[in-house]
């Protein structure tokens, strides 16, 4: 028989948990569920189905579900997309996940596929929110009031709202867009019905200084349009007071790039570190891998380099859709010039050959490029990065990734990760999963093979290179679904 589960409003997540973990429990298949969010769209033609009971703790038995935290997020984000489907998806993927927990690791499953490119794109919208919502001040009864005007794609009012509270404890202000608006007094939040763009101020007095602040901060030397407009589409611009700039500062960057090149630098002050070369180099393009490859030879971020015997960049296919990053170069990657070369390096290519991930298709490189090392008699002796030197060195693996614009990045290592995310990672918290980032590539985090050539032990050596295999598999199969 068919059920109709009537939910409050289209961003009705806690209504959906309660009553998906109530029909699971109770077996209800998915095909047999209608789910309602009160705007008429449920069952048009059919007869009435017959309403699902309300899901209390005494309902839900013995067989209350149990599924991976991982969905529960990956549910909560999802469910706020405007797809007209997304509260079966789920429901189905909540039914699949109660019989196999496993299911959210395979990469390639539809369903997994489709459940997490909504949720990305629900994210997405949430930081442009955050990104893009400007307030206008208005005089009131009470004292200013700020207003602003928001035309979100999915329905992440009142998701996104307490990032604002956070933001502006102090002030009272409204978020108006079409469906639903936010209101905070500065004690309380509270929503409302949609308003019109007629219902926001058109500006506010101090809108002037905020261009004037505008345009003295753009850098015409790090313009790029494309990106420009992939992170701020043109829907927004007119709700920004800095709109108007736009288009002038774009067509005059050129220009003022010229005139930065030509002029004189300014002599740095005493004790000045001086900066690598990109610090300096324009930008209005990616710069290729081989011109990267000569210009990091001339980097003195950090001191590395005056011990080494070379700089060790990265090598592989340009248009590879996964690269692997490692920690630095080891004593043998030091004296040949190239990275995963030393034992780690063969142990790695062994492992990606078990793992079917295609090694000639990836391209490999390092979070630091100069060798950190230790005197011991003839021998060098490897040393761990500190945070200084990877910092200094994070902006080439930057620029290399956005020379290459991979699908995935694997991160062999605590060094590695936190060059990737610029934070500090514990790799046993990350590893398994495919990290999904908004300002980047996705991320897959793993062990450094090196680690597994410390293991005393030659079972849980076994193990641990079964472990990085299936970890290597999974970024396999993120590569053939790209």
């Amino acid at each position: 028989m068919t059920r109709l589960v009537p939910l409050d409003g289209p961003a009705d997540v806690a209504g959906w948990r309660a009553a998906a973990r109530a029909l699971v429990a109770e077996g209800v298949p998915p095909f047999s569920v209608v789910w309602s969010t009160g705007d008429g769209s449920a069952n048009l033609f059919g007869p009435a189905p017959r309403a699902a009971p309300t899901p209390t703790p005494a309902s839900l038995g013995p067989s209350h579900p149990r599924v991976p935290r991982g969905f529960v997020e990956l549910a909560e984000t999802g469910l706020l997309h405007r797809n007209p489907g997304r509260f079966d998806l789920f429901y189905r993927l909540l039914v699949r996940l109660a019989a196999d927990r496993r299911i959210l690791d395979d990469a390639a499953d539809p369903d997994v596929v489709r459940a997490k490119a909504l949720a990305k794109a629900v994210r997405r919208d949430k930081h442009k929110m955050t990104a893009f919502v400007r307030f206008r001040e208005i005089s009131g009864e009470a004292g200013p009031h700020f207003v602003a005007w928001f035309e979100p794609e999915h329905h992440i009012v009142a998701a996104t709202a307490p990032f604002f509270v956070r933001r502006f404890a102090a002030m009272r202000w409204s978020i108006l867009t079409p469906e639903r608006s936010a209101h905070w007094n500065g004690a309380e939040l509270a929503f409302a019905k949609g308003a019109s763009r007629a219902d926001a101020p058109d500006g506010d007095a101090l809108e002037a200084v905020w261009r004037t602040y505008y345009a003295s901060i753009f850098n015409p030397a790090r313009l790029k349009i494309a990106a420009m407009r992939a992170e701020m589409p043109k829907k927004y611009w007119r709700n920004l007071p800095e709109a108007p700039l736009i288009g002038p500062l774009i067509a005059s960057a050129s220009r003022r790039t010229s005139e930065m090149v030509a002029a004189v630098p300014a002599a740095p002050k005493k004790g000045q570190r001086l900066m690598p070369k990109f610090e300096t180099v324009p930008a209005e393009a990616s710069t290729p891998i081989d011109e990267l490859r000569e210009e990091v030879e001339d980097c003195r971020a950090c001191p590395l380099w005056a011990n080494a015997t070379q700089a060790v960049f990265g090598e592989g296919p340009a248009e590879a859709r996964i690269v692997v990053v490692g920690e630095q170069p080891g004593d043998k990657e030091d004296i040949v010039g190239r990275p995963f070369v030393g034992p780690a390096g063969a142990l790695f290519d062994r492992a990606a050959k078990d793992a079917g991930l295609d090694r000639s298709k990836v391209y490999v490189t390092n979070a630091v490029k100069h060798f950190k090392f230790e005197p011991r008699g003839k021998f060098r002796l490897h040393k761990t990065p500190g945070p200084t030197e990877i910092a200094a060195c994070r902006p080439w693996l930057e620029r290399e990734l956005a020379a290459i614009r991979p699908s995935l990045v694997v991160a062999m290592g605590a060094t590695a990760a936190r060059a990737v995310v610029g934070r500090p990672v514990k790799i046993g918290e990350a590893r398994g999963s495919v990290i999904e980032r908004e300002d980047g590539p996705d991320l897959l985090v793993t062990v450094h093979p090196s680690f597994l050539l410390r293991l005393p032990d030659e079972d849980r050596k076994q193990v641990e290179y079964a472990r990085f295999v299936e970890d290597l598999r999974l970024a396999a199969k993120v590569a053939k679904a790209a």
